[in-house]
Formats: structure tokens, C-alpha cells, sequence
């Protein structure tokens, strides 16, 4: 059993119905940041479950399929008719078109990338801006006659009907994507329909989320007891504060050393919560269970289960000492469930996250997880109003499995421990130089490769080490980061000079996508 506080609790919502576009997360991410609450639901969402969302505004997201072709995604319900403002991005505006009366074509030219969006009504979605603004498209057919009842209020260069709206029955279409960051007032026009259109009121924060979430966690959790699943991460530590906020002694914070840490990461998580927060945290050493049942396992979707089925069997072992424990909290996030499991619509399986598609199917415990809705961004901003010191709200995600997601092929001790010598050197490089801030995520990574190398006047034939460095907002998309030659420089030479069994190191370039961030 999942509980996911953020959908639950909040009165006013914007549903987002997903049709497959790379961008339907950051539509949901860019709503929120307005202060609406926003959750993406598949296409073929049934009436019945669309009525219980009650929401007060509908956004029809982009998608890479034709409307007028066979099998193309039609959503179940007649959102037209459904009695709320309705907002068409790309294929949601085609859908528009094609479903009440206009017609969408092949287009001669296709468009992608910026374009200047030529405004010509700003009474309502585009109220605030100016003759024209920079936008994003990203498409290959175009709508080319609009409903009766329709009126272009927006148009570029290559689309004369760039933006549609019927005032009378509340629906609004636009062929670019406001959400992605290249459309330079997006915001403002999403604000505009979501805020001013449909009449909902910006109050969705942290501080109203963690109101809502303290509440609900009461109500769910009563006297049991809660297991919190304490990696040390940004997440999971959040996730603690935030329950120990909401049941006090009723919260058991468990952290498993599992051999897949970074070098004095476990010591340094016991101490942190009992300086910093007062908390007791039970340590386990499961180092020998991991690195057993890991044994010769280079699979990396094999290794992500084997991590999430060890976890759960050290957590119910340690369940025991505590009689009342009924639920385990952890610290799941939106992108780990959209890449992990495809229950938000046709959204492809990247791959499976430790603490989603890992665990079992029977579990001794039920799951909560607080952060199950939230983007990383925001669990920072809760983390922030819950008091979390900013040196810890700004540390790099570290994914549950540890390093062995950063050790492509067979794990072993060996391999670990030069591993975590060189992901230390690496980080602490770039905090002496100040670059830490800058970039979302850094982390060495040590390839099942070796080279020839010479050292003094002997050769070698040691580890290549990988080091990658990413910018991101919610890790949805990354970009590499571009590293000072100076500083690659330093960190080679240190790795190379100090870490034995590593002879050469390389930099990651590649962006998510194609790349994901993590190399398993």
C-alpha cells in the first residue's frame, strides 16, 4: 500500500493528461511552481476517476503521434464537455482541432526549436505580454482550419494558427510547449491559465504541503509505528524530519550500511542526525548480505532487485525489535516513479529505481511515501521550511544503490573501495574550487575497463575512471557540465597520482537524454 500525500490533500488541482510527451513532467513542475498543485494522469483516465480529481482546470499534453492516424491516443472522457477550462500544448491543441471540427495536416516544414510567437489577442492567456515572445515547438503536422467558434489569437512565421481559444466553452490551444525553459514567458502563460482562466488560487508551497502531509500522516499512521528507510540522502532525511515532525518517538530511523556507501558515509550519518536534529538512528552493517548476493551480478536491472530485495529483508529483520511498527516511510520521488513504472500514461520504462519497481511484491510493511508526487526541487524547498541546514538541503542526489550503479559489471570489495578514494578526491575538487553549487550532480564512476598506463619507468594496466558532472532543475533532463580544463586537470592528476588501481581518467559528456545521468 503506497500513500502519497501531496495528490490526497490538496483542494485545488490542475490535471495534466498525458500523451506521451517528453515534456509532460515539466508541465506538472512549472504549474506547481506558480503555487498550483498539478498531477498528470494517462490519457484514457475513465470519467468516473477524472469527477473524484475535481479538478478546476484540464491541460492536454503534448505527444509524437498524429491525431489523424490509426491507434492515435483519444482521451475516454469528453474533456470539452467536462465543465472546466481546458488547455491544448502541441498535440493537446491538434487534438482540439481534430476532435471538434478542424483539421490538422502534415506540415510542408517541420518546427523545432525557438521561434517568435506573434501575439495577437492578450486579454486573456497571453495577458501581460507584449506583440511577441520567444517560444518552443517541437512538431511535424499542423493545424490548418479551426473549429466554428474558434479564433487565432497567436501565430509565427511558419504556423499561421499558433494559438486557438473559444472563450464561450473555456478552451484555449497553443502549437509550442510554455513549459520548457527555451519559451521565455511560458510561465507567465501558464500562470495566466491556470491562475486567471481557471481560478485557482496560488497557494500550493512547502509550508502548505507539509501542513497537509503532517496531517494526513497522523490520520494514517495513528500508534503505529513508522520505519523511516534513512539512506543519508537529500530525500530520505527529509522524508525523516518531516515524519518525526508529524509522530514524534512513534518514527524508528533504520540506516543500512551497505557496503555501496562513499567513503565515511554511514558514521557520518549517525552523527549528523544526532547533532543536528536529535534523532536516534539504528545502524545496521549489511555489508557482507549485499556484496554476497551481489556476487558476479553485472546485470545492472539484476543488481538495482537484488539491492531493493536485501534492503526489505534487513528492514523486516529489524522490524522486530520494534513492536509497533506497521508502515515503512521512504523517500520516493515523482521522476523515480515516472522512469520506473509507466502509470501516468505512455511514458517508456528507463529503468528500475532501487525503491520503486525493486521492491517486493508482498512486504511485511506498508509503504509511505510523502515525496511520492514531489520533484527533487521541492522536496529541497520542504526540506528548507522544515529547518534542514542549507549546507545539507544543497548535497548532490545519491541514488539508493549506491556505488554499485557507478561500477558498470560485477561488484566487488576491491573495486568499492577505489572507487570511493576516487569519488572523494573528485568532490573535493570541486567544492575547493566552488563549483559545487553550480552542478546538480557529480559523482566518479569506475569502468570495467583497464589500460596500459606508465608509471616511474614501469607499466600498468589498470581502472579507467569516469567522472561526470550534470546540470538539471529536476533531473528529468541534464545537461553535462562544462568543467574548467584547470580543475579537470587537478582532479585527474590527483586521481591518477593517489588512488591505486586507477591509471586514466575520463570525462562525461552526454546529456539526459539520450544519456540518463547515472551509468546504470
Amino acid at each position: 500500500m503506497r500513500g502519497s500525500f501531496a495528490s490526497m490533500t490538496h483542494n485545488e488541482r490542475i490535471v495534466i493528461l498525458d500523451f506521451g510527451s517528453q515534456y509532460t513532467q515539466i508541465i506538472a513542475r512549472k504549474v506547481r511552481e506558480v503555487g498550483v498543485y498539478a498531477e498528470i494522469h494517462p490519457y484514457s483516465i475513465s470519467h468516473e476517476a477524472l469527477s473524484a480529481r475535481a479538478p478546476k482546470g484540464i491541460i492536454l499534453s503534448g505527444g509524437p503521434s498524429s491525431v489523424y492516424a490509426d491507434g492515435a491516443p483519444i482521451p475516454s472522457v469528453d474533456v470539452f464537455s467536462f465543465g472546466v477550462p481546458v488547455l491544448g500544448i502541441c498535440y493537446g491543441l491538434q487534438l482540439i482541432a481534430f476532435q471538434l471540427g478542424g483539421s490538422v495536416d502534415k506540415a510542408a516544414r517541420r518546427e523545432f526549436g525557438r521561434a517568435m510567437l506573434q501575439i495577437d489577442d492578450t486579454s486573456d492567456l497571453f495577458a501581460g505580454l507584449g506583440a511577441e515572445t520567444q517560444v518552443w515547438m517541437s512538431h511535424g503536422d499542423h493545424c490548418t482550419s479551426i473549429p466554428d467558434g474558434f479564433e487565432r489569437i497567436g501565430h509565427t512565421e511558419n504556423a499561421e494558427i499558433c494559438a486557438v481559444r473559444n472563450t464561450e466553452r473555456r478552451i484555449w490551444g497553443v502549437q509550442f510547449h510554455p513549459e520548457v525553459h527555451h519559451s521565455t514567458e511560458g510561465k507567465t502563460i501558464l500562470k495566466n491559465f491556470v491562475v486567471n482562466i481557471c481560478g485557482c488560487a496560488a497557494t500550493w508551497n512547502a509550508s502548505s504541503f507539509i501542513d497537509n502531509a503532517v496531517r494526513e500522516i497522523r490520520e494514517r499512521v495513528g500508534n503505529g509505528g513508522v520505519i523511516c528507510a534513512l539512506s543519508g540522502g537529500v530525500d530520505s532525511t527529509v522524508a525523516a524530519v518531516l515524519l518525526h515532525k508529524a509522530i514524534g518517538d512513534q518514527l524508528h530511523c533504520i540506516h543500512i550500511d551497505s557496503g555501496l556507501m562513499r567513503k565515511g558515509e554511514s558514521a557520518n550519518i549517525i552523527e549528523m542526525f544526532k547533532t543536528h536534529f536529535s534523532m536516534s538512528v539504528d545502524l545496521v552493517n549489511g555489508s557482507e548480505a549485499f556484496l554476497t548476493r551481489l556476487e558476479g551480478v553485472s546485470d545492472p536491472e539484476k543488481k538495482r532487485k537484488i539491492i531493493g530485495n536485501t534492503f526489505i529483508d534487513l528492514f523486516d529483520i529489524e522490524a522486530k525489535k520494534f513492536s509497533d511498527a506497521k508502515f515503512l516511510a521512504q523517500g520516493t520521488l515523482y521522476p523515480d516513479v515516472i522512469e520506473s513504472v509507466s502509470i501516468k500514461g505512455p511514458s517508456a520504462t528507463i529503468k528500475t529505481h532501487h525503491n520503486v519497481g525493486g521492491l517486493p511484491e508482498k512486504m511485511n510493511l506498508q509503504l509511505i511515501e510523502p515525496f511520492r508526487e514531489l520533484f527533487k526541487d521541492e522536496v529541497r524547498r520542504v526540506g528548507r521550511e522544515l529547518g534542514i541546514p542549507e549546507w545539507f538541503i544543497e548535497r548532490h542526489p545519491f541514488p539508493g544503490p549506491g556505488l554499485a550503479i557507478r561500477i558498470p559489471g560485477a561488484i566487488t570489495s576491491g573495486k568499492l573501495d577505489i572507487l570511493r578514494e576516487a569519488d572523494e578526491i573528485y568532490l573535493e575538487e570541486i567544492r575547493k574550487a566552488g563549483l559545487y553549487n553550480d552542478i546538480w550532480q557529480a559523482f566518479a564512476v569506475l569502468l570495467p575497463v583497464q589500460t596500459v598506463g606508465v608509471m616511474g619507468d614501469e607499466r600498468t594496466y589498470e581502472h579507467v575512471c569516469g567522472v561526470r558532472a550534470v546540470t538539471s532543475t529536476d533531473g528529468m533532463t541534464a545537461d553535462w557540465y562544462h568543467m574548467p580544463y584547470d580543475v579537470l586537470a587537478r582532479i585527474s592528476n590527483r586521481i591518477i597520482n593517489e588512488v591505486r588501481g586507477i591509471n586514466r581518467v575520463v570525462y562525461d559528456i552526454s546529456s539526459k537524454p539520450p544519456a540518463t545521468i547515472e551509468w546504470e
